[in-house]
């Protein structure tokens, strides 16, 4: 049975990516007030820029979807504990969320109108549900996947971590992105499953859906106001206090989340897999960083530091 992809293909896989998103938004931008996408659209849009490509490049293969992504089963209680490595890792994103919001803001609030605008129930199902699994899909299955088709698994985790983070094309969710994308993949090894970062992603996004409609709706009952005016009052100073406190509960609980994972590793019986992996080496002759990757990630600083000068 065929493969679906090497580094090679990961690589022009990301790079039309970038080039389809980098071509939409100038399109959207031209046609100015005569197209204009709503957040329901625009959800729909992003994660389809995505997943096309993928679709396209998973085209040629032999293999079944499971064998080529890695869709396989996992125990009943290894999702009670993908559940819970969740939970312990959000101090750990919160707290990169706001160094970043020292010098950027941040990308989810600027559209917190937008998705408040829209009923809780069509916002989980595309923010919380249909985004994660595409993007997991995509990241985690095909290009991680492909990474680590063509050599060590150190590499691939960290590469496609990093153009998991640029695809967010902001700096804000590029930093915490990327350092999600990392575990991610770890979970998928500790797994040997996509669906364990489909779920983990699924849980993330779905409690922030969560987080955004009920602190909305306590701004608007106890207070008579929206959210978005009560965070634009943030200061330095409080964002210093927050930050030291996620900082300590961050310091507890994310060694318990690598605990958590190596307890996976066990109840999934992969310890002799992991330790193997450790071993892997790249192929010979197959470098994972080729000039389509270059080009991307050159698009990508681009793209982000015109929006962010702007």
């Amino acid at each position: 049975m065929g493969c679906f992809m090497k580094s090679k293909k990961a690589n022009w896989l990301f790079l039309v990516i970038i080039l389809v998103h980098i071509a939409v938004v100038t399109l959207l931008v031209r046609a100015g007030d005569r197209i204009t996408l709503d957040i329901i659209t625009n959800c729909l849009v992003s994660e389809g820029i995505i997943l096309a490509p993928a679709i396209l490049f998973l085209l040629p293969t032999k293999s079944r979807m499971n064998e080529v992504l890695g869709f396989h089963r996992i125990r009943i209680s290894t999702f009670f504990m993908i559940f819970l490595f969740t939970v312990l890792i959000m101090p750990l994103v919160t707290v990169l969320n706001a160094l970043s919001m020292f010098f950027t803001d941040n990308a989810v609030a600027a559209m917190q109108g937008d998705i408040l605008g829209v009923s809780f129930p069509v916002m989980w199902l595309l923010m919380g549900v249909y985004g994660p699994f595409c993007e997991e899909f995509v990241f985690r299955g095909a290009i991680y996947g492909g990474y680590k088709k063509s050599g060590g698994v150190v590499g691939a985790i960290l590469l496609s971590s990093l153009a998991f983070g640029l695809m967010h094309m902001n700096f804000n969710q590029a930093i915490y992105a990327f350092v999600i994308g990392i575990l991610l993949s770890m979970l998928v090894e500790a797994t040997g499953s996509l669906w364990a970062s489909v779920f983990c992603h699924m849980i993330f996004n779905s409690f922030s859906v969560c987080m955004m409609f009920l602190s909305d709706w306590m701004m608007n009952t106890f207070y008579g106001g929206m959210m978005s005016d009560v965070q634009a009052e943030i200061t330095n100073v409080e964002l210093m206090a927050a930050l030291s406190v996620y900082l300590v509960i961050a310091a507890v609980t994310t060694p318990i989340a690598i605990c958590v994972l190596a307890w996976m590793v066990k109840n999934e019986k992969r310890v002799e897999i992991v330790k193997n992996l450790r071993a892997q080496r790249a192929q010979q002759g197959e470098y994972l960083i080729s000039i389509p990757f270059i080009i991307a990630v050159v698009l990508c600083l681009g793209f982000m530091s015109l929006e962010f000068i702007l």
